[in-house]
């Protein structure tokens, strides 16, 4: 079975590398060299075209930022050979996930949202998934036989995305209030007596060590995160709710990407960046740039 790869960011290399050996295509809207170059080492082929990537594919899998889960759909509907899978792993919110669910199927394809419930990389393959609509139970045993770990949530499409949306509230904000909370702690040099209460309060977590994971993973994906979190935002709205925190944690996440991409924290893609064992060496770089606007 063919396997077309929309999308070719982290996620999309993580697959391309574990799926080796299988038929493989790819597309991506920014078509670097590196990622051409990277596709090529895996053996998957690369494509001119959302189109070619998914001609004659068995399984499509849709791993792109939030914003383009609906697009990506009407950009593959009209190439999928009948009764191709197209496992949405996008984290869109459940309106978004069936959109792109009446795309594909009135296109003759078969639409299944996958909702991956923590980070790949540690992962990788294996990661968490839950798997939601119609069609989720007959793709449950295609792809744990590829090396998947799915599970199927539930039939009703949007469930299984509003699973990871609602999650996502505290995991994402989590992130966001921290860099918040120690680098204004890290002003006033009392970091310290800040985690250290932590600690006493939640004893089984080393709030060090997080801190620093937070720090990493939100300079190096705060751009796709800000927009997880809109649409988690959406999410929220589509319940009646106010997203304040929501909001607030998406605009806290952009802030972060805007930094990183004018260089406060080393240039992207150097094997230092984003890799800060100490979250205070980032920290002290925000407070930095913050003093110089601010001179």
């Amino acid at each position: 079975m063919k396997i077309a790869l929309v999308g070719y960011g982290e996620v999309g290399r993580i697959l391309a590398e574990d799926l080796r050996g299988h038929a493989l295509s790819a597309f991506d809207l920014k078509g670097s060299s590196a990622m051409q170059t990277h596709a090529a080492a895996q053996g998957v082929q690369w494509a001119a075209s959302h189109a070619e990537a998914v001609q004659g594919a068995g399984l499509v899998i849709s791993a792109v930022t939030a914003s383009q889960a609906v697009p990506v759909a009407e950009a593959c509907a009209p190439a999928l050979q009948p009764g191709a899978y197209v496992l949405d792993l996008n984290s869109a919110s459940p309106g978004a996930k069936q959109r792109a669910a009446a795309l594909v199927d009135a296109a003759g394809g078969r639409y299944v949202e996958g909702a991956v419930m923590t980070s790949v990389p540690p992962y990788r393959l294996r990661v968490p998934l839950l798997l939601g609509g119609p069609h989720a139970a007959a793709l449950a045993p295609v792809l744990t036989g590829l090396g998947f770990a799915p599970r199927v949530h539930d039939a009703r499409l949007g469930v299984a995305s509003a699973t990871k949306m609602c999650r996502s509230v505290l995991i994402k904000g989590m992130e966001a209030m921290f860099i918040e909370s120690l680098t204004t702690a890290r002003h006033y040099g009392v970091e310290d007596a800040v985690l250290a209460s932590l600690q006493e309060t939640f004893p089984g977590v080393d709030w060090q060590k997080q801190a620093s994971y937070f720090f990493q993973r939100v300079i190096e994906h705060g751009r796709r995160r800000s927009e997880e979190v809109r649409e988690v935002a959406e999410t929220v709205r589509e319940a009646g709710l106010t997203p304040w925190s929501a909001a607030g944690t998406a605009e806290r996440q952009a802030w972060m990407a805007d930094l990183a991409d004018a260089g406060v924290f080393g240039t992207r893609g150097s094997p230092g960046f984003a890799r800060s064992a100490d979250w205070r060496q980032e920290a002290d770089r925000l407070l930095d740039r913050i003093k110089e606007t601010q001179d």
